[in-house]
């Protein structure tokens, strides 16, 4: 604890004096009255009241979208479709909500067995060979 913490704590602690020390106060200063209706605009000369309305609008975001739209099919060129496949992927985000589910590869659906395993089989089970 400083010093002055500890000072101040023990003024506290002490006695109420009988008059506390007060400092001399600054007169208030009074709004002048308006004159007028039309004395509450501003007096700087060129300056303009602007509409709160009109500020909202000029902030406001702005929807391009036609007008992108009109731009790009202006254009004859178009890009190739993995390229833009590429530029959608890289735009989509990271989080695994924003991804697309992978399609699972189809297998070839081929046998491992050979026609030499068949007649095998054939001949092991049913005693023929090769009399279907």
């Amino acid at each position: 604890m400083s010093a002055s913490l500890l000072r101040k704590g023990l003024e506290l602690l002490e006695a109420p004096s009988p008059a506390p020390q007060q400092r001399p106060r600054k007169p208030l200063k009074r709004k002048k009255a308006a004159r007028g209706p039309g004395r509450d605009k501003t007096t700087v000369k060129g300056k303009v009241t602007k509409s709160a309305i009109e500020e909202y609008r000029k902030h406001q975001a702005v929807d391009h979208l036609k007008k992108n739209l009109q731009y790009m099919k202006k254009s004859r060129f178009s890009a190739d479709k993995t390229i833009t496949q590429q530029v959608l992927d890289q735009n989509r985000g990271r989080k695994s909500r924003d991804r697309p589910p992978e399609k699972p590869k189809k297998k070839s659906e081929g046998t491992v067995f050979t026609e030499e395993d068949f007649r095998k089989f054939e001949r092991e089970y049913f005693g023929r060979a090769g009399a279907v």
